[in-house]
């Protein structure tokens, strides 16, 4: 038996004793346990999952969801708890009636009468958060002035459901209601109605997630959630999750030979197949207190790592990209490495000396390091550009965290982006054309911390300037994107996301 094989054996195992059904659902689909039509309806629906692309391709009539009663097909899966529903979405053909409509549904049970939360968009546009507050009862709803969305999130927190959706690209907007009680067990999904009876329509869903986050007794950097490798095609917008484990994996490095990533889990760093989807851990010696810092050299020879030292400070050091044992690069630390020079000379990090963090500049083959801002205030993240013109960091100088750039010996500090969000660790795509980096909000999250298991964005905009534009949607933060992540092609990205709840149609380990 693989060692694949075994993996995933013993985590179907594991999730099986543990209560959560699997194979006994008889229509599973995908991530969710059923499917079926809601209410009388005159022509049957359907849901498939495509395993490869990852997409889920929904058919159903039904009169309508409004007034007392619901007629539409729904794909479900049973939760309690807190929960947090995204899916990109959108119809297949023109279509018949204008308020044709899909989205995701929480309801309390499967009659067509059943009190319900709806994230609802409809053909013509109209984007709304409904709900029938009552059994029979007649239905409510807010409306959006976005319309015509493609990116749905519906997400409970206690008695609270918050809707927030966008079109690609953009930021969400939120609408919540909190006076509506569905209980605690519910029926979750994805559902589709033709608002004619005589009429079946169709839908396809990407990047559908469901996600069970953080409990609020959670300790930080003490007890993880379980971690999901996605690789995101930059063109199309759908990530796919390519392995999933109930560890912390973080900060996963495409490697210049372009089948394989590095990522950081438990002190120890690990090389992943991207054709046999298996990891393996990488030798780095000595240095086994490795954290999310680690990058390799334009020259994909090298491998740069931090990694604590016996007083348990964050130190610098270098060893081939292929596995061997590390040469110390700084004297002192914390000291947590982001970025080589093209020409392999120079590495840059994000030091602490006198209780201030600042980018420094550090020859590879050892020596003196040189301070490069001074700025009051966290300044972090320290790249190249490809072509080695610049060096990019984040800073919090201004107020929020944002990205700035300035010439290699730290002069033309210059700030390259403003607005109303905290954004992080910037990185240049291989073929110099983008910068991508991960925002925070700033509701969520104080401007000088990047934590585990928040609402985040990864966003791109064009070197040159231009508009910011959200490439991913997703439930992350610390680990997700820490250093380069660019795949050699700069077409492609590699990224974690986090979840308490995973769900073994995806590649899958217990290690």
């Amino acid at each position: 038996m693989s060692k694949k094989i075994i993996y995933r054996f013993f985590f179907v195992c594991a999730i099986f004793f543990s209560g959560t059904k699997l194979q006994a659902q008889t229509n599973q689909i995908g991530i969710f346990d059923d499917q079926g039509d809601i209410g009388k309806v005159k022509h049957p629906g359907s849901g498939t999952y495509d395993s490869k692309s990852q997409e889920y391709y929904l058919s159903g009539s039904g009169t309508n969801i409004w007034a007392t009663h619901d007629e539409f097909h729904f794909v479900w899966k049973r939760m309690k708890g807190d929960f947090i529903l995204r899916t990109n979405a959108a119809f297949i053909g023109k279509g018949v009636e204008e308020h044709r409509k899909f989205g995701w549904m929480v309801r309390t049970s499967l009659d067509s009468n059943s009190k319900h939360i709806s994230a609802v968009v409809h053909g013509a546009g109209l984007t709304s958060l409904q709900f029938r507050r009552t059994v029979g009862g007649a239905t409510e709803e807010k409306k959006f002035e976005l319309t015509s969305a493609d990116v749905i999130q519906l997400e409970r927190k206690g008695n609270t459901y918050t809707m927030s959706v966008a079109r690609k690209g953009d930021v969400f907007v939120s609408q919540e209601i909190s006076d509506v009680d569905l209980g605690d067990d519910v029926y979750v999904g994805l559902f589709i109605c033709a608002h004619n009876p005589d009429v079946t329509e169709k839908a396809v869903f990407n990047n559908v997630r469901i996600v069970v986050p953080a409990g609020k007794d959670l300790v930080p950097y003490r007890q993880y959630l379980g971690s999901e490798i996605e690789i995101l095609d930059l063109e199309s917008q759908n990530s796919k999750i390519i392995y999933q484990s109930p560890k912390s994996l973080q900060a996963p490095n495409w490697m210049k030979d372009g089948s394989n990533l590095l990522y950081n889990s438990d002190g120890l760093l690990y090389t992943f197949n991207l054709k046999t989807n298996l990891p393996t851990v990488l030798n780095t010696g000595s240095a086994i207190h490795n954290n999310n810092d680690h990058v390799i050299s334009f020259d994909g020879k090298w491998l740069a790592v931090s990694s604590s030292d016996s007083t348990g400070n964050s130190i610098g050091w270098v060893l081939p990209a292929t596995g061997g044992e590390p040469r110390r690069m700084n004297k002192i630390g914390p000291s947590y490495m982001h970025g080589w020079s093209p020409d392999g000379k120079y590495i840059v990090f994000c030091g602490s000396r006198d209780k201030e963090y600042d980018v420094y500049r550090i020859p590879s083959a050892g020596g003196p390091e040189v301070r490069l801002t001074t700025s009051p205030g966290l300044d972090d993240g320290p790249e190249y550009s490809p072509d080695g013109k610049y060096i990019y960091f984040n800073s919090v100088r201004s107020g929020l965290m944002q990205i700035w750039r300035m010439k290699p010996d730290g002069s033309e500090q210059t700030q390259i982006t403003n607005d109303d969000f905290d954004n992080w660790f910037p990185h240049i795509s291989p073929d110099g054309k983008w910068i991508e980096f991960i925002t925070f909000l700033k509701t969520e999250v104080a401007a000088g911390d990047h934590p585990f298991y928040k609402h985040v964005y990864l966003r791109v905009m064009p070197v040159g300037g231009g508009p910011i534009k959200v490439i991913a949607y997703l439930y992350g933060g610390q680990g997700t994107i820490n250093t380069p992540s660019w795949a050699p092609d700069s077409k492609h990205l590699a990224f974690v996301s986090n979840n308490t709840l995973l769900f073994p149609v995806f590649p899958t380990a217990t290690n």
